[in-house]
């Protein structure tokens, strides 16, 4: 499945295509000729360093999905744009607003965001936060993926499209440089992201946090259990591997930091993810370009972490002549 490592880079590049038409396939029936409408402003709020619109946007002609737009105060003309992907951690009610307020494992990135320039859009994803219709959110997202396969669809696949879509929409905003899109995410939001870079090739950065799981390394250490049922694609491992869906990210810029101690990313698979993409980088980009690493913590971001990753924001997003 991996790439040939004698691939000329044009070979390669078709490669790519092929594989990442396969990989949306896996994804069930998808709502491709839905057009969206315009989104809604639902209203607007200043905070200190950013002005936030709250929006209402029509991804996927099935459910409206809330977003937050911000727009930082200190603003390049046109700006770099990131998308934020919220995580799980069974918090059904939180949602986008994790950008605002954050949490002890991952302080909130709307203050570096507005502080580092970068116009920002989270969404809800299916079953969070305005989109969580139970009451008990693990009910809610139980439900919804076992219709949606009796429909032929599948949750991830949906969820992927809504990230796709909202990335339509930060790149057509006025203030945003679309040739400079990031993408970020802890837990399931890191999947996400590197999800979304793999299947996305606008995305100019992924700055992925705690989720690099290598699905083999997660079955041998008996963990399946510890992701959500939103995780799971029929017959995916039948044509992909963990490192073979990152491969589809080279060789744009690449950063991908997590713990050691964290069972829902087995460190060794993390390791084999890392040796299989920095020979690609070495061959077909930059090697410094792609950076994988593991810290001695658990399923949380370090302040080392952070540093790091606005260190990336820095160099591919807001000054990229100087990467």
């Amino acid at each position: 499945m991996d790439a040939q490592p004698t691939m000329s880079f044009e070979a390669f590049t078709a490669h790519q295509l092929r594989r990442r038409k396969e990989l949306w396939e896996l994804l069930g029936d998808l709502p491709w000729d839905h057009r969206p409408a315009p989104p809604s402003r639902v209203r607007t709020e200043e905070h200190e360093g950013f002005t936030l619109e709250r929006l209402v946007l029509d991804l996927n002609g099935l459910e409206p999905v809330p977003a937050l737009l911000l727009v930082p105060d200190k603003l390049q003309k046109p700006a770099p744009g990131l998308l934020f992907i919220h995580w799980h951690g069974g918090m059904y009610d939180l949602g986008k607003e994790q950008l605002l307020v954050g949490d002890k494992a991952q302080p909130a990135y709307a203050p570096v965001c507005a502080e580092k320039g970068l116009v920002t859009l989270a969404i809800d994803s299916w079953c969070f936060g305005e989109r969580k219709h139970e009451a008990d959110g693990h009910t809610g997202e139980e439900d919804a993926f076992k219709l949606m396969l009796w429909r032929g669809r599948v949750l991830w696949g949906m969820m992927m499209f809504d990230e796709l879509r909202a990335l339509d929409y930060l790149a057509s905003r006025p203030e945003v440089d679309p040739t400079r899109l990031g993408v970020t995410g802890m837990s399931m939001g890191s999947t996400k992201a590197w999800w979304l870079a793999a299947l996305d090739p606008r995305v100019r950065l992924s700055a992925d946090v705690c989720c690099l799981t290598d699905y083999e390394e997660l079955i041998r250490t008996q963990n399946l259990k510890g992701h959500g049922i939103y995780y799971y694609v029929p017959s995916l491992l039948k044509h992909f591997e963990t490192a073979d869906i990152n491969e589809l990210i080279v060789p744009r810029p690449r950063l991908s930091v997590n713990g050691r101690k964290d069972d829902l990313t087995p460190p060794a698979g993390v390791e084999k993810i890392r040796d299989t993409l920095l020979p690609l980088y070495r061959r077909y980009g930059k090697e410094s370009d792609c950076r994988i690493e593991l810290f001695d913590c658990a399923h949380v971001e370090l302040k080392e972490m952070r540093r790091l990753i606005l260190e990336w924001f820095d160099r591919y997003l807001v000054n990229p002549s100087k990467a």
